[in-house]
């Protein structure tokens, strides 16, 4: 296999091996800093039109963080008022694998089994005659 020729060889004798004036192609600064040097001055124009992220704030995912579901109160009443839940006795059932929040107002007796609920969960079924409850397996 034959050695592949290096481009050097083009340009023996020749002092600037086809690049201009010498003193164009001398350090740094004759393209503004090295890498991104100069993105916030000279060469911001440079930042908004290929790189316009640059300088946005992304930040970490938190590792703690927890992508709980949720469901307001109210809603969970609204199923039951429009008869999209079952009726067992006196009570709508409704399990849910999320947090129930305790927003809203409950016009008839629920039964709710949750991973999770607010405080004031609790106090609102209470006084309508529901009840609330963890969720088995959970």
């Amino acid at each position: 296999m034959k050695r592949q020729k290096k481009q050097k060889g083009k340009f023996l004798a020749q002092r600037t091996h086809g690049r201009g004036n010498t003193k164009n192609r001398r350090g740094g600064g004759n393209r503004g800093g090295r890498g991104m040097a100069g993105v916030d001055k000279h060469k911001w124009s440079w930042a908004m039109n290929i790189d316009s992220l640059y300088f946005s704030k992304c930040g970490f995912a938190s590792p703690n963080k927890k992508n709980v579901k949720k469901v307001n109160l109210y809603e969970i009443n609204q199923k039951a008022v429009t008869e999209k839940l079952e009726k067992k006795g006196d009570k709508f059932q409704f399990a849910f694998k999320g947090k129930i929040l305790g927003i809203g107002n409950v016009t008839v007796p629920l039964s709710i089994k949750a991973i999770s609920w607010s405080k004031s969960v609790e106090k609102k079924l209470s006084e309508t005659g529901g009840e609330i409850s963890k969720l088995e397996g959970s």
